[in-house]
């Protein structure tokens, strides 16, 4: 069976405890949960930080604390930061990136969400991809619209990124690119013409979860993305349990398409990344 990385991306910027409890929000509940959902097969955790009032931080002291709590409870595991710009000032959501974590999410274009412009300007892009070039940390570029893989390529061409970036599409953002199957097929045909050396993955948000993992694991994909960031549901009338019971539905996902949760030391292999600090 072939290694998928599962990649759990538990806390997000829009949830609140208020929508699901298990929601992790302090450092040591983030820590707890990506523990649990190591444990159960994800080998990436994606991680946003809380302020005392679940409202989003940029704050690199939070970042640090989950960073250490994570590298010491899940060896090996991959450590992704968001530079996400909902509730974040912009000039701190680089603030964390000379943590030098394996990874940090890249938008490479603005998009319409639900209530506001998600605003990526170019000259916001080429600064959190410098910082992200200075620091050793790999981008994983995050698709709203068939003109960001685009913007990945300029990104390319400008010495600003190597030539094999791991691609997300996110599919089921109001507003934004639907959770339709055709359109993952024209955007991952055009992310293999341009950036033909890419990795790739995607994330379906909310009930679209579950479709869209199996959508890409048919087309032979690096890997998957599920958490509470994107879902707090497992069923229209049932909450899920925790970050862990998401990892473990996607680990029976993988089964029913053939392959298996990627070890850390696999899912670095298969992103092109170093050997844990």
């Amino acid at each position: 069976m072939r290694p998928a990385v599962v990649a759990v991306a538990i806390t997000g910027s829009v949830p609140r405890t208020s929508d699901n409890p298990t929601l992790p929000v302090t450092p040591t509940q983030q820590i707890e949960s990506t523990h649990e959902a190591f444990e159960a097969g994800a080998s990436l955790v994606h991680i946003h930080v809380r302020n005392a009032d679940e409202s989003p931080s940029s704050d690199p002291a939070l970042f640090q604390a989950v960073q250490e709590g994570v590298s010491r409870h899940c060896p090996g595991m991959i450590i992704q930061f968001s530079t996400g710009g909902r509730g974040r000032d912009a000039d701190a959501r680089g603030s964390s990136l000379p943590l030098r974590p394996d990874m940090a999410s890249l938008s490479t274009g603005s998009v319409n969400f639900p209530t506001i412009v998600y605003e990526n300007g170019a000259a916001l892009v080429d600064t959190l991809a410098a910082s992200m070039k200075d620091h050793h940390v790999s981008p994983e570029i995050e698709i709203f619209d068939l003109s960001h893989i685009h913007g990945a390529r300029r990104l390319v061409d400008a010495g600003l990124m190597g030539p094999k970036p791991h691609v997300q599409f996110v599919l089921g953002v109001k507003n934004a690119m639907p959770a339709d199957e055709h359109l993952l097929d024209i955007l991952l045909a055009e992310t293999r013409r341009i950036l033909p050396e890419a990795t790739w993955t995607a994330a379906g948000i909310g009930r679209y979860q579950t479709t869209v993992m199996d959508w890409v694991l048919a087309r032979d994909c690096d890997g998957v993305r599920t958490g509470l960031e994107d879902n707090i549901r497992v069923t229209r009338d049932r909450l899920a349990k925790g970050n862990v019971e998401l990892v473990q539905i996607a680990v029976e996902r993988l089964a029913a398409h053939g392959r298996r949760p990627a070890t850390p030391a696999e899912a670095r292999q298969i992103l092109g990344l170093r050997a844990p600090q």
